[in-house]
């Protein structure tokens, strides 16, 4: 027999209500068959230039008067039968037209809420929620909402996520933001314009473009090679330029907030306390500016970029808010190998150091492309200590520190005693850091 009190809860318990997305959306869903035809065509070109030589105009005519009524009603069912709901303890998405999904995300394992317009959305005042939730790899979306209907929604899962009652979470709205900092247009071209990555690819383009057709005299071939190589110098310089467009980046009580994008805008949050390592990368043709970039690694989240690039005291001061209490080492504090440790790395040696600090484990490495992790020891995970042949020779090891998000920061060549007290000293200061560190919630 159930227990009266069972009865009284389902009574009182608020009804759920299903919403659907919004109605553009099945424009987007119905590109999905015409999206297989494409591909088909493209991985068979051959096969599909013979199929298509056949058609008369009247079986073309014919067959796309058939596709596209087809297409339309496939876009129109997918948005039919999708929906969604948010109870007192989870997010519910209902997907599927022939096989039926239904996702359950708890809304305490949610740990950011993106909003994104690419730029066919913005002109139709729709976007695109994601959501990083722990133990997933893939983002869930809800694709598309109304703009305003998205932020609404936003607001109202972090507020449920950071415990407010579902009754008064439509109350809290989204929390305000306050302005850190904005990268300006012109600083970002030429930040790009001096990151060696776009010239190297366009170096290479032009000494393996004229060796290609000297020796085969085929444009096809030097096209096949000469448009990858083009193509990944245009993403690493105009592609990034459009993606990091207006990079603004603000503070709030559920986050770091970042806004950014020329024709597709994202609106991503960094969730406090999930950030595992901060890399300040410093480009070979950036030092004499005193420029960095900061990038992440979030437990649970996909994001990774904090800033494009700033000005190197702005960079550190944006670091000890995104890691309370860590101060960036100076130059000066990083230990690098002994001398003994240019046999088992020649050169590129001098690109390593080490600082250990009471909050963090600093490691750098690079010449040209210098990049120093920061990890504080309340995201440590694990410690090893690994040591190659020729490493026992010299007497160096390599220390491993192992964080949150399935990522390794690395000592390189330490001298193997200090690696040793490095190894036993580190997890002793892991355990102190878990033990004093603030919970992990939103809105704190």
């Amino acid at each position: 027999m159930t227990p009266p009190g069972v009865h009284e809860d389902v009574r009182d318990r608020p009804p759920v209500t299903e919403r659907r997305l919004h109605p553009v959306t099945p424009l987007r869903r119905a590109w999905a068959p015409v999206a297989v035809l494409i591909g088909w065509a493209l991985h068979d070109p051959d096969q599909a230039q013979r199929q298509l030589a056949r058609l008369t105009t009247t079986t073309l005519l014919i067959g796309l008067a058939v596709l596209i009524p087809a297409a339309a009603l496939y876009g129109f069912l997918s948005w039919w039968f999708t929906h969604f709901a948010v109870t007192g303890s989870e997010l519910r998405i209902r997907t599927g037209l022939l096989f039926r999904r239904t996702a359950h995300i708890r809304l305490e394992r949610i740990q950011a809420v993106d909003v994104t317009q690419p730029l066919l959305a913005r002109v139709a005042g729709v976007a695109k929620l994601k959501l990083d939730v722990i133990g997933t790899d893939k983002k869930d979306e809800l694709a598309f909402l109304g703009a305003g209907e998205a932020r609404a929604l936003r607001a109202e899962l972090l507020a449920r996520a950071a415990g407010f009652a579902p009754e008064t979470a439509h109350e809290v709205g989204e929390a305000p933001s306050r302005e850190m900092l904005r990268v300006p247009p012109g600083v970002l071209a030429v930040s790009l314009l001096l990151t060696g990555a776009t010239w190297g690819w366009l170096v290479v383009a032009g000494v393996v473009v004229p060796l290609l057709w000297t020796a085969t005299h085929s444009l096809w071939t030097v096209l096949a090679a000469a448009v990858p190589m083009l193509g990944a110098a245009g993403a690493s310089s105009v592609g990034r330029f459009v993606a990091e467009y207006d990079w603004t980046l603000g503070e709030s009580p559920d986050g770091l907030r970042i806004d950014h994008g020329l024709l597709d805008r994202a609106h991503e949050t960094v969730p406090p306390g999930r950030v595992q390592t901060v890399r300040l990368v410093e480009p070979l043709l950036w030092r004499r500016r005193g420029w960095v970039r900061v990038e992440l690694d979030v437990a649970g989240s996909s994001n990774s970029l904090l800033l494009p690039v700033a000005p190197r005291e702005l960079a550190e001061s944006v670091v000890a808010r995104v890691l309370p209490g860590v101060s960036v080492p100076p130059r000066e504090a990083l230990v690098p190998p002994p001398r003994r440790a240019r046999w088992c790395v020649p050169l590129w040696w001098r690109g390593y150091g080490l600082a250990v600090t009471d909050t963090v484990f600093a490691a750098r490495h690079g010449l040209l492309r210098r990049s120093l992790s920061l990890v504080p020891h309340a995201k440590v995970q694990s410690v090893r200590l690994v040591q190659g042949p020729w490493q026992r020779a010299r007497g160096v090891a390599d220390v491993h520190v192992d964080t949150g998000a399935n990522k390794s920061v690395t000592a390189r060549l330490r001298d193997a005693a200090e690696a040793a007290a490095l190894l036993r000293s580190q997890a002793e200061r892991s355990r102190t850091g878990r033990r004093d560190a603030r919970p992990d919630r939103w809105m704190t």
